[in-house]
Parts: structure tokens; sequence; C-alpha cells
């Protein structure tokens, strides 16, 4: 029975990892795309071939998902928190896929752990999300915001008397190589969101102790992960290459530039799981209110912010509904 109960949600979490590729696809490629330094399909393939590598990079993301968000009871009980938790990430997914709204997958995964938890009566471990995820979700959007805008601002100074056509030839190809660190940096944060539910699951269930995260583990989240990204994002990737600014080369490879950073430094100093979505959206704002305020859709960029900010709750609600449903059946 718990063998079978732990599979159940290995499974549903690679499904949860699938929607986070194709969801979160469009954040790598999509200001590449839309500066057409790629085409469509040779970028899909080269960030499907890049999260997978990203996925192995590390895992100290995966720990704190794994153990720094929720405390879940052994055995049934604790799998179908676990179970529950994904259910209602995967919900708010679809939802904001369907909507063509560029939410987090990453803040979808946490708040349906919290979500969880809380109908549950389980622990929550709150001073861990306020560390880990509450204050990275505020920060690093911001960082996005004012590392885009000096880093354009840098560009635009040292390109000043060149060529326009020669200098945005230069950043289409430079966007290739932004574009790959974009993809190896949603690699290395998103896979090891999956990675830490998986060890919560096998730890919950008994068939694992500690927060390594085993070989296998990692393999089947990086697969899961590329997989869907190669399914492609096309909704989400009109929002966030077309309908917020209007891009060009230089533009695109100073978001990309810089949203990769952000991803990396919190990956690898702060183990925190940050938001892709967040990163590289706030990014493309920075790089657009250098050109000039109204360049940027502001009514489109406060409909993702408000999709961030419900992510959270939403996901968190649709999670405690899968739970009440799912406790009665199972426990």
């Amino acid at each position: 029975m718990i063998l079978t109960a732990v599979i159940v949600v290995i499974v549903v979490a690679l499904a949860f990892d699938y929607t986070n590729g194709f969801h979160d696809a469009a954040n790598a490629i999509a200001t590449s795309v839309a500066t057409r330094a790629l085409s469509p399909r040779v970028a899909l393939l080269m960030a499907a071939v890049m999260n997978l590598v990203g996925a192995f990079l590390g895992t100290e993301v995966a720990s704190t998902v794994g153990s720094g968000i929720i405390s879940a009871p052994q055995g049934i009980a604790g799998l179908v928190v676990v179970l529950a938790a994904l259910i209602g990430a995967i919900v708010w997914n679809l939802v904001t896929w369907w909507l063509g709204l560029p939410s987090s997958s990453s803040h979808a995964l946490i708040g349906g752990l919290v979500g969880a938890g809380l109908a549950s009566a389980g622990e929550v471990k709150w001073a861990g999300v306020l560390e880990k995820v509450v204050l990275p979700m505020v920060l690093s959007p911001v960082a996005g915001f004012l590392g885009a805008g000096l880093v354009m601002i840098a560009i635009l100074w040292i390109f000043r008397n060149s060529r326009p056509a020669r200098t945005s030839r230069g950043f289409r190809i430079a966007q290739t190589v932004s574009a790959a660190a974009m993809a190896l940096g949603h690699g290395l944060q998103d896979a090891q969101k999956t990675m830490g539910v998986i060890v919560l699951a096998l730890v919950v269930g008994g068939f694992h102790e500690g927060t390594d995260v085993p070989w296998w583990v990692v393999l089947i989240s990086a697969g899961a992960l590329s997989a869907g990204t190669a399914a492609g994002g096309w909704r989400i990737m009109r929002t966030l290459g077309r309908r917020i600014i209007d891009l060009d080369p230089p533009r695109g490879f100073a978001a990309e530039l810089t949203a990769s950073a952000v991803l990396y430094t919190t990956a690898f100093v702060f183990a925190a799981p940050i938001s892709t979505t967040q990163t590289i959206t706030s990014s493309i704002l920075g790089v657009g209110a250098t050109k000039r305020l109204s360049a940027v859709r502001w009514n489109v960029a406060g409909n993702i912010a408000v999709a961030w900010v419900v992510t959270l709750p939403a996901a968190g609600l649709c999670a405690a509904v899968a739970f009440w449903v799912l406790h009665p059946l199972v426990v």
C-alpha cells in the first residue's frame, strides 16, 4: 500500500514537472524568439537541452523544498498531503497557462505545500517560508528590474556610436548565449523543486532518510522538465515576448543576462527556490523602462503582478480542496 502510494506521488510529481516545463518554457526563449535571434523550434530544442543539463548542476534548492517548507506526517497520511500539494500546483499551472499568464510554477508548488499542510493540520515551517520564499519572491524581481536597467544603460553607453543595424546583428548572436544561460538557470532552479517533493515523498513513505537527492530522482526530474519544455508554451511566450514591450536584440540580451545571473545567485548562494517567471518578466520591464516609461505596457505588467500575488494562496486553496477530497477516501 505504502509503495503504491509513493509511486503514485512520484508519477504526479513528474506530471507537475512536465507542466512546469511547458508552462515556463517561454521564460528562457520568449525574448530570443521575439527579437528573431532564434526560430521557435530551435529555441525550444535549445531550451529543452539546457534545462536537462541545468538539472544536474545542484541540489541545494531541492533540500529547501523537501525539508524547509512543511513537516508531513509519516505514512499514507503524509503522502496524501504531498499528493494534494502537487494536484493544487498542477491545477493552478493549467489555469494560468490557459489564460496566457506567466505565473510562477515554483510558487504554485510552494503554495500547494503550504495549503495542503494547513488543511491537514500539519506543521508549516513559517520561518523557512518567510526566509526562503517570501523574501526572495519580493527581492528577486527588484534585482531583475534594477539589474537589467543598469545593464541596458551600460550597453547604450558602450555602443552609443555604433551603427544600429550592425549592433542589432551582433546582439542577435549574443542572445543565443544569453538564452542558453537562461534555460540552464531554469533547469537548475525548477527541476530541483520536483526533486525536493519526490525526496519528501520517499522520506514520508519510509524509503529514504535525510535530504540527499538520489541520482535516479535527478534523472527523472530532469527528463520530465526537459520533455515539457520541448512541448512548448506558446500562449505565455506571446505575453512575455510581445505584449509587455516590443523587444530589440540588445534589450533581449540584457534581460536574459540579468535574469540568468539572478537565478544562479539565488540557487548557489542562498538555496532559495525563486520564480524564473518573475525574474525574466521583471528584467524585461527593467530594460523596457530605459527606453521610455510609456514603452512598457503597464496594464499587462499589472495583470502579471496580480497573478504573482494570487498564485500562492490560489494554489494553496486548490491543494487544500484536493486534500479534503482525498483524505477521507485514502486514510
